[in-house]
């Protein structure tokens, strides 16, 4: 284990003193001094915030010596490019079992967006958050379901619960289809998803609502991925009408276009 040795390296790469680290992690100097000596050891809380505040997965600041990695390996971790991308490394999910043993589906309402965002890994936020069950669903996949807001993402309307699959190798996302993304930065977005982490180890979001313009994220500001599985709203969505239905539509105001022409005086 080089635990020890690990936090107190990355903390003089941030030229931090433990004092500053201690404050923004909501721990003990003392405590922190402590990990760094190797006299006690954090909880998995504290481990977790502190995967986030040095940028390091767990499975590295715990089992890998960066004291004997080089400049450039360093640098790259720090500049997020040490992401599990295939989930590998121990990505957590918070969860909740009921009573006959099987998973939950949590329900994130609007107003609890911002919040999850915070604690998302948070077992103790997760516990509180209302659940349902969905018979039809697959009982070996985890799901949850999120409360959109806006119009970015017709047919389906604001304030849909959108239902995703919890999809821990992120390699597995398919360009072209819908996901439920949780970012450190925008919190949790339904979008259109774009892999391009083979060119650019980032995600393109887009809407299906043309005003919206595509925008990328790097997948080191990635949290969560959760694929569409399916929506449920109060709103009937508008219809999709076909080709011939578009063609007779535009033949009738045709027509009626003439026929007001006719009646209009010369």
């Amino acid at each position: 284990m080089y635990f020890a040795s690990n936090i107190k390296l990355m903390r003089k790469r941030k030229k931090r003193s433990q004092e500053d680290v201690a404050v923004n992690l909501g721990i003990k100097r003392s405590s922190l001094s402590g990990y760094e000596n190797g006299s006690t050891e954090p909880n998995f809380d504290t481990l977790l915030k502190m995967s986030g505040y040095f940028n390091v997965t767990l499975d590295k600041l715990l089992k890998t010596d960066l004291n004997s990695l080089s400049e450039l390996q360093l640098s790259e971790i720090e500049r997020g490019y040490d992401i599990d991308i295939q989930g590998n490394k121990m990505r957590v999910l918070a969860t909740t079992i009921g009573e006959d043993n099987e998973e939950n589906i949590e329900v994130v309402p609007i107003k609890a967006k911002a919040g999850y965002t915070a604690g998302y890994a948070d077992p103790d936020f997760i516990r509180v958050l209302s659940t349902f069950r969905m018979p039809f669903l697959d009982r070996n996949k985890k799901y949850r379901t999120f409360q959109i807001s806006g119009d970015s993402m017709p047919p389906v309307p604001h304030g849909s619960w959108v239902t995703g699959e919890f999809l821990q190798n992120w390699n597995f996302i398919k360009s072209g289809y819908p996901y439920i993304v949780l970012t450190k930065d925008d919190g949790v977005v339904f979008k259109v998803v774009y892999n391009k982490l083979a060119e650019r180890k980032a995600l393109q979001l887009c809407s299906t609502n043309p005003l919206y313009e595509p925008y990328e994220v790097p997948i080191s500001e990635v949290l969560e991925v959760w694929k569409f599985v399916n929506f449920i709203s109060s709103e009937l969505p508008e219809p999709n009408l076909s080709k011939d239905d578009i063609a007779s539509t535009v033949m009738s105001l045709q027509r009626e276009v003439t026929d007001l022409k006719s009646r209009i005086p010369s």
